[in-house]
């Protein structure tokens, strides 16, 4: 399989969150799995940071990434071209550009977002 984690199963996994559901952590996990996560969750997460939403660094979150063999998924034009096209079910432009990337690259989005489910892309539950 070939994963893209959504920002929350991120965040979930490096802190070990009861919130991450089973099979989830089982597909995370599994060294046979292509696991990446998107320059635009960095991010989002170096933006909740400097707001004080949240209290890890992307430094460490790169970094656990490394240890754990995943790749960063970088943003390209074709990606964006993507954007453009979706449609507005909500407003989220992180979540837009994730779902982009996803079809763009035939990956599975591993989110717990219930407006992921509006479109079409392929996914994953990533909660318990």
């Amino acid at each position: 399989m070939r994963l893209l984690l959504d920002t929350c199963a991120v965040l979930w996994w490096f802190d070990d969150s009861p919130k991450i559901g089973p099979a989830a952590a089982s597909a995370i996990g599994d060294n046979a799995n292509i696991v990446m996560v998107s320059i635009a969750s960095l991010w989002e997460i170096a933006i909740r940071r400097r707001s004080g939403r949240l209290d890890v660094a992307v430094a460490d979150v790169h970094y656990g990434m490394r240890l754990s063999g995943w790749d960063v998924l970088p943003i390209l034009p074709a990606h964006l071209a993507l954007v453009k096209e979706l449609p507005a079910h909500h407003r989220d432009p992180f979540d837009h550009l994730l779902i982009a990337q996803a079809i763009a690259g035939d990956l599975i989005i591993m989110t717990d977002d219930r407006h992921i489910k509006l479109y079409p892309v392929r996914q994953m539950n990533c909660s318990a």
